[in-house]
């Protein structure tokens, strides 16, 4: 019989712990003597969700990295021309392309990337170039052309195949300016993918007179025919190098597929990990190892976003998960505390009003349970600190007044302590029972900030932008404030982070909203719901890496004047007012997505 010896050329080894697990350590195998167990590190093959892109749409091109990645174009109802960009968690919107389109080609980086072709109709000649932030005009093509394939980078690049009218085997290549002819391919078709680089190049998959799984390489001249794909399809997407190519999604006429094959430079395999949402017409990008499959119609346009990876490397995706109800239903509340520490400080029903409640209610991380009321009944007042030390101030009372009232919690009783300088509804509160930090609210001017030392509240310098009903957390030296409304019912996607003395301007949300919820601080950071206009609520969710925004996972039920509190990776949002209708007491927790590698086991002694 073969040994492990015979076959990795060394021995399993002995050890009393795990070895550090990376790259390095994988096809390895280990006896770990603590825990009594065998142990390797295998290769993972699996389709994992991700979140979805902004716009659900069809016919789109894509260009990047699994970790930026770049989703651009497309059909709705109307070939469009938005861009979005990926961090491998989460896409957020682009610079709009010139000219809306679909059915394009995409080469390049997120940072550097190419639009190709395509139908606006009619066909289009023109390529785009884009720079992380606006495209600009590049070559045009010499073929006008859709449903064609592009591989390599903004400045060497190759677009070959397409319908021109008529199925076309058409290659140009591209040198940063302008376009030229190259070899042509050997199968004219078009709704093929493509791979690789200009001197490198992967054709495979698509449509001649039939649906085909034909593949070819290009070295920069010529096309040569490589052995086909194992299912036959067209419309599907494709990702990595000419020696490690990747295709998935598309449609075998009538099936529609989630089928994935992996090439070594020779054959096609069969992957055992297929996509969780089978689709055509979809966007891709990536590597062999590590692709990203995204949009496409799965009879309908879908936003679907899924990330494919042949590593040793497990990933979690952020999620939100039902909590306990709160028992009773409210919306403008006073939050405080942690997901597994929350509390909230009364709130209303909703309209007509005021019909404030002063009810308390603490979250242990699984359940709601009434705690004693605070003196002042009040719609809309802040919160902050921890649960067996927390502030709750301001908000709106049942006689029409606004409130500059201030309570302490010591985990069981109300204590009134000094008032605030300026009264105010619908603010925001971050820090701690003996640092805290008011921040503004409906009343003028919209701006006022003050710190609180545990007995009297002190006025600091003001925000830069007026509004209320914003998200805040951090403590009184390291505050992020996010989002609105305006006194004129504008909302706002403003971000200004405050550290101790004065507010400064950072990057904007990407939804403007107001009546949202958060959880975080000045680095990491996590917003959700809210309002937009009218009785629309949101579900989206925005994560803060201490640079910019980008969307996450959405609350499973809209909801605007919510209720929220926590970290960025352990966020609680609770109560709220869907469609400015009644209130609710739904309670969801967020868990945001991390990234791990395990160690597999493979027998126990």
């Amino acid at each position: 019989m073969t040994e492990y010896a015979g076959i990795r050329g060394t021995r399993v080894k002995y050890l009393t712990s795990d070895p550090t697990l990376n790259t390095s350590t994988e096809g390895q195998v280990w006896y770990n003597s603590t825990e009594g167990t065998l142990k390797s590190l295998v290769q993972i093959k699996a389709w994992s969700s991700s979140g979805s892109l902004d716009t659900a749409r069809r016919r789109l091109a894509g260009a990047g990295t699994q970790t930026a990645g770049l989703g651009f174009g497309g059909f709705t109802t109307v070939g469009i021309n938005n861009t979005e960009e990926y961090n491998g968690f989460n896409w957020s919107p682009g610079g709009n392309l010139g000219t809306a389109r679909s059915s394009l080609a995409g080469a390049g980086l997120q940072t550097a990337a190419l639009a190709i072709g395509g139908l606006i109709p009619p066909s289009t000649n023109a390529t785009e170039e884009y720079d992380g932030s606006a495209w600009t005009a590049g070559g045009n093509l010499n073929t006008a052309r859709y449903v064609l394939a592009a591989a390599g980078t903004q400045t060497a690049a190759i677009g070959f195949g397409g319908y021109a009218p008529g199925n076309t085997a058409v290659t140009e290549e591209y040198d940063g300016s302008s376009w030229t002819a190259g070899g042509n391919l050997n199968t004219a078709r078009q709704q093929l993918a493509g791979a690789g680089t200009q001197t490198a190049g992967l054709a495979f998959g698509g449509y001649s007179t039939t649906t085909t799984g034909a593949t070819e390489e290009y070295n920069g001249s010529a096309w040569t025919t490589g052995n086909s794909l194992n299912t036959v399809r067209r419309e599907l997407a494709g990702a990595g190098i000419q020696t490690a190519g990747l295709a998935f999604g598309g449609i075998a006429t009538p099936v529609v597929l989630s089928a994935t094959e992996e090439y070594d430079g020779t054959n096609w395999t069969t992957s055992p990990a297929s996509l969780a949402t089978a689709r055509r017409y979809l966007g891709g990008c990536g590597t062999l190892t590590a692709g990203l499959g995204f949009g496409g119609t799965t009879g309908s346009n879908t936003a679907a976003t899924e990330e494919y990876n042949s590593n040793i490397n497990a990933i979690t995706q952020s999620v939100w998960a039902s909590g306990g109800a709160l028992g009773t239903a409210r919306g403008n509340i006073g939050p405080a505390g942690t997901q597994t520490a929350g509390l909230s400080i009364s709130g209303a029903p909703g309209l007509p009003g005021p019909n404030a409640t002063a009810n308390v209610e603490e979250y242990d991380g699984s359940s709601w349970s009434e705690q004693n009321n605070v003196t002042n009944a009040a719609i809309g007042p802040f919160g902050f600190g921890i649960q067996t030390a927390a502030v709750g101030a301001g908000g709106y009372s049942n006689i029409n007044t606004v409130l500059n009232t201030t309570e302490e919690y010591d985990g069981t009783n109300w204590t009134s302590s000094n008032t605030l300088n300026t009264g105010r509804l619908s603010g925001a509160g971050s820090g701690t029972q003996t640092a805290g930090l008011a921040i503004t609210g409906n009343s003028p001017p919209f701006v006022k900030t003050e710190e609180y030392d545990g007995t009297s509240w002190a006025t600091v310098n003001n925000m830069n932008t007026e509004r209320y009903n914003i998200a805040a957390f951090g403590t009184q030296t390291t505050t992020l404030a996010a989002a609105g409304r305006m006194p004129s019912g504008v909302n706002k996607n403003e971000t200004e982070s405050y550290d101790g003395t004065s507010w400064t301007s950072l990057s904007p949300v990407n939804t403007a909203r107001y009546g949202l919820g958060g959880g975080g601080d000045q680095t990491t950071a996590t917003i959700f719901g809210g309002g937009v206009s009218g009785p629309s609520s949101l579900a989206s969710t925005e994560e803060w890496d201490g640079t910019g925004w980008t969307n996450s996972a959405s609350l499973a039920t809209a909801r605007g004047l919510i209720g929220g509190l926590g970290t960025a990776a352990s966020s609680l949002a609770f109560g709220g007012r869907p469609n400015d209708g009644a209130a609710i007491t739904n309670t969801e927790e967020f868990t945001a997505g991390t990234e791990a590698v395990t160690a597999s086991t493979l027998t126990t002694s």
